[in-house]
Order: structure tokens, then sequence, then C-alpha cells
């Protein structure tokens, strides 16, 4: 490790909304950090009522930053917030980006500071949930329509032929891929400057992934580092296979993983298409007494989907969710 790494300026984003005991052990985590490894912490505030703002205002370190959003923009309105204001005002030369519910394992920064960064524009860390197992949901994985060894894979196991498999988090170095999560997500100063921020109209589900894979498409090159470890407290996430709670979210949801397959699939997204509609609509059997709802929003989702439509306030959305 040299002594320029050492003066790498490294910045976090945490976005976090109403989950303020989350928040507390995410930010004492990152403020374990000696300032060498982590120079500040912008935190978005997407206009938490549960005394967030509150409790922020006592935090008394001068690393930490506060960007207090006047209404809630989702993951992606907060982590757009929170990027700028750390490019703005905090001077870094990467940023690493977080839920308030994402943090680093002890060492995770001192492991980044080691890495040989001239070769990554970003680099995704190996999530983890807090009992040790691999985090499903923040699996960073190589887009099958551009490896012909993964759309193989992917053809004959569907999910995990193009995910990381779990000796890749055993590994001892890293290696290249395509799109990832922003738990854990580092991104160079010139990345950003190159490509930008995240859409802040996509709202939540699937911003990182079309924000990630957007920067490969464009020559951006980022790599898995298995040695930068972060963990996810979502454990108790609960929910159920196919069903959507609230409602709203199913809009959301697959009007962005449409971006998201456009953006992968290029020419072959009209067939994939034929594939997974059907698929997405059959989900209706998880949505006894709401299917009427559950219709609409699918249908819209669909809609602003292929006309890559994503300027829809968040109203709107819930006046389709809530209409009988």
């Amino acid at each position: 490790m040299t002594d320029e790494t050492h003066r790498l300026r490294l910045v976090a984003v945490v976005v976090t909304y109403n989950r303020l005991e989350q928040l507390k052990i995410t930010i004492a985590r990152l403020l374990e950090s000696p300032a060498e490894h982590l120079s500040a912490i912008v935190v978005a505030d997407n206009a938490s009522n549960d005394g967030t703002q509150e409790w922020l205002e006592t935090v008394s370190d001068p690393r930490v930053y506060i960007e207090r959003l006047n209404k809630n923009g989702g993951g992606a309105g907060g982590f757009e917030a929170g990027m700028r204001r750390a490019m703005q005002d905090c001077d870094p030369d990467w940023l690493v980006v977080m839920d308030d519910d994402g943090r680093p394992r002890p060492g995770a920064f001192a492991a980044f500071h080691r890495l040989d960064l001239s070769k990554w524009d970003g680099i995704a860390s190996a999530v983890f949930f807090p009992s040790g197992e691999i985090c499903e949901m923040n699996r960073p994985s190589r887009n099958p329509f551009w490896h012909r060894a993964e759309f193989i894979r992917t053809l004959r196991g569907g999910r995990g032929g193009f995910h990381l498999r779990a000796e890749d988090y055993a590994s001892d170095h890293g290696q290249p891929i395509d799109v990832t999560s922003f738990v854990g997500f580092f991104i160079s100063r010139q990345a950003v400057e190159k490509i930008g921020y995240p859409d802040p109209d996509l709202f939540l589900y699937g911003d990182d992934g079309l924000y990630t894979l957007g920067l490969t498409n464009v020559g951006g090159r980022i790599g898995f580092e298995p040695s930068v470890q972060f963990e996810h407290d979502c454990s108790t996430f609960a929910g159920q296979r196919g069903r959507f709670r609230p409602l709203w979210k199913v809009y959301y949801y697959h009007r962005n993983l449409m971006l998201l397959y456009r953006l992968a699939a290029g020419w072959m997204f009209w067939p994939v298409l034929l594939i997974i509609l059907p698929k997405w609509f059959l989900k209706i059997r998880a949505h006894g007494g709401e299917r009427r709802i559950f219709l609409r929003l699918m249908w819209q989702a669909v809609k602003d989907g292929l006309r890559k439509h994503t300027n829809v306030e968040h109203d709107q959305v819930l006046r389709w969710a809530s209409q009988k």
C-alpha cells in the first residue's frame, strides 16, 4: 500500500428513511473508521418522521454531513441527492454508497485502500447477512446477454447462471462484473463525472442495477473484490413469494425491471418480453381481493416501461394503488 493510496479521500453516502435504530448502528460503524480511511459521511434523509432528523442534529462529528430531503424520494432520490452533495462539498476521490441497514464489516475500508484501484472505476463488495450467509439480493452478476458462457449457464440453470457463485466470495482476487447493488458499492470520482447520478425518478427498485449496468455499458470497469466486505441487516425482511406489500410497489418493481431488461438484453429484449410478461401477470394469484388494483398497477408499469417513462409522481402511483 502506497502513501498515495492512504491519501485517497473516500466519502460514504448513506440513504435513510424511518429506520433510526438501523441508522444509528451504521453511523457508529462508519465512525469507527479513521479519517485516513473514511474522510466524510453524507446522510441523505428522505424526510423521515421517526425522530431521525432530531437525532442527526445531535451528531457532532465534523465528518458527518446531513442532506435533508423535503419529501421521500425513495432510494433512488436519496442516492442522487446524497451523491450530489458528497461530490459538491466533500471533494471525494471515491464514494461508497449504502442503505441505512447496510454497513461495512470491520476492516472493509482498510481492505479497499489496499486494492490496486487503477484497474477499476467501480468496486462491488462481498455482502453478507449478519449471520455470515451470503446476502442473495446483493449478489453481483455479469450480464448474460453480453457474455456467452453466462448466457448458456442461464439457459440451463436460471438466475444462478449469471450471478457470482459462493466460491467467488472465497477467492483471494477480484474479477470483473457488470451489475451490482448499492450496498457497499464504491465508485470513483471520474466515473461519477462521466455518467452522472442515479435517476431519482426511479424511486425504488432497480436504480442500482440500471446505474451500475449503465456504467459498464459506457466502458466503465466494475470489479467484485471479496476482501472488501459489508453486512446487510435485512434478515428480518418479511414477505411472501410473488406478493407485494404495500401494493404500490408492484408499479416500481416491474417498470424499473423492464428498463433494466431493455438495457441488458438489447435487441433480444422483445423475445425476452414474451417470456417474462406472462410470469409477471401470473403473480395476480398471490393478490386475492386486490386483483383489479394489481392489474392496474401492472399494466401501467408495462406501458411506462415500454415508453421509458419514469417521470411519474409518487402521489400518482399511490392513487393508482388506492382506487378500487
